[in-house]
């Protein structure tokens, strides 16, 4: 069986295992994307404990996949609660740490600016340092996702969900016929969903970055 004859033939389960996979990293990214821009907003006014936010989420980064569902396991039992909890970690570091410096790179005579006009601490967050940081942050959030739609097939070692499970179908099942197919359709079914993603972040930059900050 060729592999197109492989993808047409499985094509609704194919379909089912990508919208999987994509929610998968949309939902972990959403959460790691509000968790990584409250811990830089917490941590970016003093050096040390930026340092330190970045410091951790690098540590937690550097903790192998496989390794870090095998331990989460036991804890949380298998499925869906490992997969969340190792992508929403793994998917930390860009963005603390784009947020942290992009927070920290906003010019300040503008920060000043908008306190001698009045504006609150939070105002000022919300409506300057935030908006001008954003374009560093989108960026994190971009590299992370790139790195969890990998990481996400891992997650088929711990019966997750996604395109994950048909790489490893095809994995413990090499040298039978449909082996290599079943690899190579998860594979390329992530890097599309991969290519996809990044599109819609290029068209989000467009909408919500002005040109002169742009560049």
């Amino acid at each position: 069986m060729s592999f197109w004859q492989y993808v047409a033939g499985r094509r609704a389960q194919l379909l089912a295992d990508a919208w999987q996979h994509a929610s998968a990293v949309f939902q972990c990214m959403v959460v790691a994307t509000l968790l990584g821009v409250v811990i830089g907003v917490l941590t970016y006014r003093r050096e040390w404990a930026g340092n330190l936010a970045v410091t951790t989420t690098a540590t937690l980064l550097t903790i192998p996949s496989l390794a870090l569902l095998g331990l989460l396991v036991p804890l949380t039992g298998l499925g869906v609660a490992p997969t969340v909890t190792a992508l929403v970690l793994y998917g930390l570091l860009p963005i603390v740490r784009n947020a942290v410096v992009g927070l920290r790179g906003v010019d300040p005579s503008l920060v000043d600016a908008a306190k001698g006009i009045g504006m609150s601490r939070a105002a000022r967050l919300l409506r300057v340092e935030l908006p001008l940081a954003w374009p560093p942050i989108l960026t994190g959030i971009r590299v992370a996702t790139q790195m969890l739609m990998g990481i996400a097939a891992v997650a088929a070692y711990a019966s997750g969900p996604g395109l994950g499970n048909e790489i490893f179908r095809g994995v413990s099942s090499l040298g039978s016929a449909n082996a290599l197919n079943q690899v190579l359709a998860g594979t390329l079914g992530i890097i599309v969903l991969a290519l996809l993603f990044d599109a819609a972040y290029l068209l989000i930059g467009r909408l919500t970055i002005p040109g002169g900050i742009r560049g």
